[in-house]
C-alpha cells in the first residue's frame, strides 16, 4: 500500500512537472521569424507586396524596453502613411510572434489608415522571458508598450487594444487595469476565460486526463517557480472591473478555445459591449476566412469611440 502511494505521488509530481513545462515553455514558440513570413505569405499572397515596400522605406521599425523585472522585450511599429491618433496595439497568441499579427497589422494599416504597434509577448519573438506568461503577467508588460507606443505616435494618440488567442486573453487581463485615458476600446478575439479552464480542457482534449490532481500540483508549481497561478490568471475576473468598450468575436466551430467561453465573459462585461459569433470559423482563423465583414466589423466598432 505504501509502495502504490509513493508511486502514485511519484507520478503526479513527474505529471505535473511535464505539464508545467509542455505548457509554459514549448519547442515551438514563436522565435522564427522566417517561418512566419513564409506562413504569412502563403496564408495572405497579398502580404507580401506591403511587406516588401516596408522593408524597402525602412518603415518597419522595431524597439526594445526592459521589463521590471529588467528582461529585455521587443515591438515592431509601422506609422500609418499620413499622421494620425489612431494607434491599434495588436498582441499575437500562444506560441505566436509579430510578424503572424502583421496580417491584422494589414488591416488596420491599410484599410483603417492607423499607426500599428506590435509587442513580442515574454518567451516569444525576440522578447526574452522564461516561460510563456498566457497573458497574467504579460498584462503588466502591455501597460507599459501603451506608453512606449504614445510616445513613439506623438503623446496624444486614440488607441485601440486588439488581441487573438491568447493575445485576446491577455486584452481582456489588461483591461481590467488602471489603463491610460488614451485607450478607448478593446477588441479580443477567441480568447479564453482563465488559464486553468483552458489547461483544464487541453489536458482533457490532449490527453483524456481529468483535473485533478495534475492541475492542482501544476498550478502550485508554478507559483512556486514563476509567481503566478493559472486560477488567479483569469479574464473573467479581469473583465469585470473594465469600463471601457469591448468587442468579443469567437468562431462557432471553435474547439481549442470551445466557442462556450465567450458567453460568460460577454455576461460578465458591463456595457458598452458587442459580441460577434463568427458563422463557420474554427479557432483564431475569423479574419482569415472572413475578411471583408471582419474589417468592416472593426472598423464599425471602433470608429465609435476612436476619430
Amino acid at each position: 500500500m505504501v509502495i502504490l502511494l509513493i508511486l502514485a505521488v511519484g507520478l503526479t509530481g513527474y505529471g505535473s512537472f511535464y505539464l508545467l513545462n509542455y505548457s509554459l515553455k514549448p519547442k515551438n514558440h514563436g522565435q522564427n521569424s522566417e517561418a512566419s513570413y513564409e506562413y504569412l505569405f502563403q496564408t495572405y499572397p497579398y502580404m507580401e507586396s506591403w511587406i516588401d515596400s516596408l522593408n524597402r522605406e525602412q518603415a518597419l521599425k522595431d524597439t526594445f524596453i526592459l521589463s521590471k523585472e529588467g528582461i529585455n522585450l521587443h515591438a515592431y511599429y509601422i506609422q500609418a502613411n499620413k499622421p494620425t491618433s489612431k494607434t491599434a496595439l495588436l498582441i499575437h497568441g500562444y506560441s505566436g510572434n509579430a510578424i503572424q499579427m502583421l496580417a491584422l497589422g494589414y488591416m488596420y494599416s491599410k484599410e483603417l489608415e492607423y499607426n500599428i504597434f506590435l509587442p513580442e509577448l515574454q518567451y516569444s519573438g525576440l522578447s526574452r522571458g522564461d516561460h510563456i506568461q498566457m497573458g497574467w503577467l504579460d498584462r503588466l508588460d502591455i501597460l507599459n508598450w501603451m506608453t512606449v507606443a504614445n510616445h513613439i505616435y506623438g503623446d496624444s494618440t486614440q488607441m485601440v487594444v486588439h488581441g487573438i488567442s491568447m493575445g485576446g486573453a491577455t486584452t481582456m487581463m489588461v483591461s481590467g487595469e488602471n489603463v491610460p485615458s488614451y485607450v478607448k476600446c478593446f477588441i479580443e478575439d477567441c480568447g479564453y476565460t482563465s488559464v486553468w479552464d483552458e489547461f483544464k480542457h487541453q489536458l482533457k482534449e490532449q490527453f483524456s486526463l481529468p483535473a485533478f490532481p495534475l492541475m492542482n500540483v501544476a498550478s502550485g508549481l508554478c507559483e512556486l517557480k514563476y509567481g503566478w497561478n493559472f486560477k488567479e490568471a483569469s479574464s473573467l475576473k479581469q473583465i469585470k472591473k473594465c469600463q471601457l468598450p469591448m468587442f468579443f468575436i469567437h468562431g462557432d466551430k471553435d474547439d481549442f478555445v470551445p466557442t462556450s467561453m465567450v458567453y460568460p465573459l460577454y455576461e460578465a462585461k458591463s456595457p458598452p459591449k458587442e459580441l460577434w459569433i463568427v458563422p463557420g470559423a474554427a479557432h483564431g482563423v475569423s479574419y482569415r476566412n472572413n475578411t471583408v465583414e471582419y474589417t468592416a466589423r472593426v472598423k464599425e466598432f471602433t470608429s465609435k469611440y476612436i476619430y
